[in-house]
């Protein structure tokens, strides 16, 4: 008979990761808010800290001494990164750190939870990297001696957190000199009338059975589900299952060892076994071959070989009370092993459980930790709910395209997105992805894997939004020549969208075709040598060219070192206006984005732009009727058009903003003739920010009325301009 647990407490759902921003205006934009943390994170590393005087916490600065690299790793010059499980549901990547005398990287917002990390110097872009931690810190990890690890707590985290009153942990050697980790429950007393029941946890191949606790953090699970009630008081041995035998060393050696050492029940129904991949292989070949050892057994991750019969599968069903199934999504290698080994137990007439596949993370401790708080809360007491864990998703059979199959990357319908460089790249030594798949959009370098036919690929699970990327091969950009998108101030750069239920996600969705505006190109002549330039030009549906009342008009600059494209083509600037247009949050206006390099901006923007805009569309040359807006550069060309023009535009927008007022600024002209003046920035990683700082001190001081809108989390990119630009369009033109 299969059993569960009733009663159950559940970690953080990571299908939907925990914002630092939220949108909360009626609209669905609006103010942003930043998730504070509990309390300071936890590491023995002192090149790791919080950044200071940053309005959004838990943002980490790793700072490395240059000198030390080279005394460390022998390396005098090269490219040092850290490296760790920083990217996407806690995939590993890679963040450059640069400078002189110290090489920095700055990492976050983190979300609570644990890091593992390791600095690592490559010589060369194709050279092998040298991994190091820091000398001055003790060995954290036994399987991977340069890991570091860095503890967020906060809310999620509390179930990882330490606690008060926890049980101990100590060694059992066994056997010809084996040893195993034994963790006993708090209040653990081996003169008690009934004796502890017991779970034996097996690790992964390359894995040490230390892991359990270094990284699995296996104590602080245990010790807050027992102190909560949420688990039988149990003692768990974490057996080094590396060429572990099930007959000769699990059954024969390991349990009678345990038994003898601590005070254990015998019998089978007091026994659980659980294992990550070739561990799980391992507990699910004991549940075959030793039938009845262990009445609970846990697959995490895990595969399994065996055929069974149909009288084994009576067998196991009568001597098992629970058999649960435990793995990531698509990202996860053993993904498929896992859709076989439910096929392989429902064929045979076994019956067991499915956690189902966790849709956040892949083969990672983020998993497995999770598998275990669920498994561990089922052991020993009465059975309940047998299904899946909340918003885990059926483990279905992946459908892999065929090396070569275009367009890419491939998007299914979990967000899991999949990379290929062609077999162009088969004799290079390192390819990777640099996009902004990083916390509040940063750029991490992604190492992809070689494949049989020459071509590399790799996969993540992403959230909703939209992502540009270029492939690095052994430190060359290269565009990906099957994507068909195009960045005309980034050649390199690729661009893909991704659905899925967060801001960015929602506002960068296609809406349907006849709910679409219309993008067109606006020609005009230039102050620039009086050459032609071009601007893009966004109608919103239903635009009437005839119509009595000219539609307010919106100009949108762009940054340096970018161009009138790029709003479109990065920004997806048209869907953006195509959703807050649909769902009415926006005044319909005509949206036009001009090219702004290399002129005088307030005479290029008063005598060309803008009168070539009133002449080929119907829009409003009303003052009160016009808004300008721009990011970076964008920002200083429209702030000094401010200045230098008051009152010739009502609405005013900067993003990661910059240009204070002149000594001979009219402010009273200023406040009169302007409806609202509001100012975006990242946070201390966008390197305008103190800039922006000098801007609004500078304005308030001057007695200029304006809105600082709540810190973005973010470095100076497209994330924090789209956010931005989300929550500006529906302050335009309500007056």
């Amino acid at each position: 008979m299969m059993e569960s647990h009733a009663r159950r407490t559940a970690p953080p759902d990571r299908s939907k990761p925990a914002a630092v921003l939220a949108a909360v205006a009626a609209v669905g934009a609006g103010a942003f808010l930043a998730v504070p943390s509990a309390t300071a994170a936890v590491s023995s590393d002192a090149w790791v800290s919080e950044v200071p005087d940053n309005p959004v916490e838990d943002v980490y600065r790793f700072t490395v001494p240059a000198e030390v690299v080279n005394e460390v790793t022998g390396v005098e010059d090269g490219q040092v990164t850290v490296q760790g499980n920083f990217g996407p549901g806690r995939s590993w990547t890679e963040f450059n750190a640069d400078g002189d005398a110290n090489r920095v990287a700055t990492i976050g917002p983190l979300e609570p939870g644990l890091y593992y990390y390791q600095y690592a110097v490559r010589p060369a872009p194709g050279a092998e990297a040298v991994a190091f931690r820091n000398p001055e810190t003790d060995q954290e990890v036994t399987a991977q001696p340069n890991l570091s690890t860095l503890f967020v707590p906060g809310p999620g985290a509390e179930w990882l957190a330490d606690v008060e009153g926890g049980g101990a942990l100590a060694t059992l050697e066994y056997g010809r000199g084996a040893e195993a980790l034994v963790w006993t429950p708090p209040g653990y007393d081996p003169e008690r009338a009934e004796p502890y029941p017991a779970l034996y946890l097996l690790q992964d191949e390359g894995q040490s059975h230390r892991e359990w606790t270094e990284l699995g953090r296996l104590k602080q699970i245990l010790d807050n589900l027992t102190l909560d009630g949420d688990a039988e008081p149990m003692v768990v041995v974490m057996a080094d299952s590396d060429g572990l035998a099930v007959k000769h060393d699990l059954t024969r050696a390991l349990l009678p060892a345990a038994e003898a050492a601590f005070h254990l029940s015998s019998e089978p129904a007091d026994r659980a076994v659980a294992g990550i991949g070739r561990g799980a292989a391992l507990a699910l070949e004991t549940l075959v071959a030793a039938t009845g050892t262990f009445t609970k057994v846990g697959s995490f991750s895990g595969g399994l070989d065996h055929r069974i019969s149909p009288g084994k599968a009576r067998q196991i069903n009568h001597r098992t009370d629970l058999i649960r199934v435990y793995g990531g999504n698509a990202t996860d290698p053993a993904y498929d092993d896992v859709v076989a080994l439910e096929a392989r137990l429902a064929d045979a007439g076994v019956e067991f459980q499915s956690d189902g596949s966790n849709p956040a993370t892949g083969g990672t401790w983020e998993t497995w930790r999770a598998s275990l708080h669920d498994f561990a809360q089922r052991l020993f007491r009465p059975a309940g709910d047998g299904g899946p864990s909340e918003g885990h998703l059926p483990f279905t059979a992946r459908e892999i395209p065929a090396p070569g199959t275009t367009p890419t990357p491939w998007v299914d319908g979990n967000g899991v997105v999949t990379f290929e460089a062609g077999p162009e790249f088969a004799d290079a030594s390192r390819v990777t992805v640099w996009g902004n798949f990083g916390p509040a959009g940063s750029w991490p370098r992604t190492p992809m894997t070689r494949q049989d036919d020459g071509s590399w690929r790799l996969s993540m699970r992403l959230e909703g939004g939209s992502y540009y990327y270029k492939f690095e091969v052994e430190g060359v950009d290269h565009k990906d020549r099957n994507n068909p998108t195009s960045v005309f101030s980034e050649p390199a750069w690729s661009t893909f969208t991704v659905a899925g239920d967060t801001l960015r996600g929602r506002y960068t969705a296609q809406v349907p075709a006849d709910e679409r505006g219309e993008v067109t190109v606006m020609n005009y002549i230039s102050t620039a040598g009086e050459q032609e330039r071009s601007a893009y030009v966004w109608t919103p549906p239903g635009y009437d060219a005839d119509r009595a009342e000219p539609y307010p008009v919106f100009y949108l600059q762009h940054g340096g070192g970018q161009t009138w494209t790029d709003w479109l083509e990065v920004g997806h600037v048209d869907r953006i206006l195509d959703n807050h247009h649909r769902q009415g949050t926006m005044v319909p206006m005509v949206v036009v984005m001009a090219n702004g390099n290399g002129v005088d901006f307030p005479e290029e923007m008063t005598t060309r732009i803008a009168p070539a805009a009133e002449e080929q569309y119907n829009v409003s040359g009303d003052p009160g009727r016009r808004a300008l807006a721009g990011l970076s550069m964008g920002s200083g060309h429209t702030l000094s058009t401010l200045w230098t023009h008051p009152g010739e535009f009502a609405y005013i927008g900067a993003m990661s903003a910059f240009g204070a007022p002149p000594a001979g600024t009219d402010v009273a002209a200023v406040n009169a003739g302007t409806e609202l003046i509001r100012v975006y920035s990242g946070d201390r990683q966008d390197f305008t920010y103190v800039p922006t700082l000098n801007l609004i001190a500078a304005m308030e001081e001057r007695g200029i009325e304006h809105e600082f809108a709540p810190i973005i989390a973010g470095p100076h990119g497209w994330d924090v301009w789209q956010l931005s630009l989300i929550d500006f369009l529906p302050r335009l033109f309500t007056s």
